[in-house]
């Protein structure tokens, strides 16, 4: 556990960063996929476009452009293979292109 201005928060066990290279970045289609692939896991599953946040619960959609990092993180019994999948996801063009 670690101290947020004052609270107790959970510390993410589990992190990683892709780089969006698809050609339309995270947005409608992609931002859905995302999300239905995090929803498949029981992990706590959030990313960011910095290494420090803000940190946004990958299992609501978003959007991000082409070129940025997306940070993730996750915490759960399925931590690492929530964290895997929805990396592959993204490096893998949302297997779109």
């Amino acid at each position: 556990m670690r101290k947020v201005d004052g609270a107790v928060a959970p510390t993410m066990s589990n992190t990683g960063s892709v780089v969006l290279v698809n050609a339309v970045g995270l947005h409608a289609r992609p931002s859905v996929k995302l999300t239905q692939l995090a929803k498949t896991f029981a992990a706590q599953i959030e990313f960011a476009l910095a290494p420090d946040g803000p940190w946004t619960d990958a299992k609501s959609p978003v959007k991000a452009p082409k070129g940025a990092t997306l940070y993730f993180r996750a915490d759960g019994s399925d931590a690492a293979a929530a964290l895997n999948a929805v990396i592959g996801l993204v490096a893998h063009k949302f297997g779109e292109e």
